[in-house]
C-alpha cells in the first residue's frame, strides 16, 4: 500500500471517527441542554483537585529534568577527566539528593490541595 493510498485510508477513518463522536450529541441534544443547566464547569473542590494534581505532576517532571541533567551532565565531565571521577560522582549524588527532596516536599504539598 502507497502513501496516498494509506493517508486517504487514514483520513477516511479520522472523518468516520469523528462523525461518530458528535452525532450522538446531535441526537440526544435536548437531553445534554438539560444537563448543562444543571451542572456547572468546576467545582471549587474539583479546582483544588485538578491544582494539586498539575502541581505535582509538574513537579514530578521537574524533578526528574533537573536529576537528569546532572547525570548527563556528570557523565560528561567524568568522560572529559577520569581522575575526578569519585568527587564528581558525590557531588552528582547530595545534589540529585537535594532536588529529591524538594520534589517530594511538592509532590505532597499538591497532595494536600487534593485531600483537603
Amino acid at each position: 500500500m502507497n502513501r496516498t493510498t494509506l493517508s486517504k485510508v487514514l483520513l477516511g477513518t479520522v472523518a468516520a471517527g469523528a462523525a461518530m463522536l458528535f452525532l450522538p450529541s446531535v441526537a440526544f441534544a435536548q437531553e445534554a441542554a438539560a444537563a448543562a443547566e444543571r451542572a456547572t464547569f468546576l467545582t471549587s473542590n474539583g479546582a483544588a483537585w485538578m491544582g494539586g494534581a498539575i502541581g505535582a505532576g509538574l513537579a514530578i517532571m521537574g524533578g526528574a529534568a533537573g536529576i537528569g541533567r546532572i547525570g548527563g551532565s556528570a557523565v560528561e565531565s567524568m568522560g572529559r577527566q577520569p581522575a575526578a571521577a569519585g568527587q564528581i560522582s558525590t557531588a552528582m549524588i547530595i545534589t540529585a539528593a537535594m532536588i529529591e527532596g524538594a520534589t517530594l516536599f511538592a509532590v505532597v504539598v499538591g497532595m494536600m490541595a487534593v485531600l483537603k
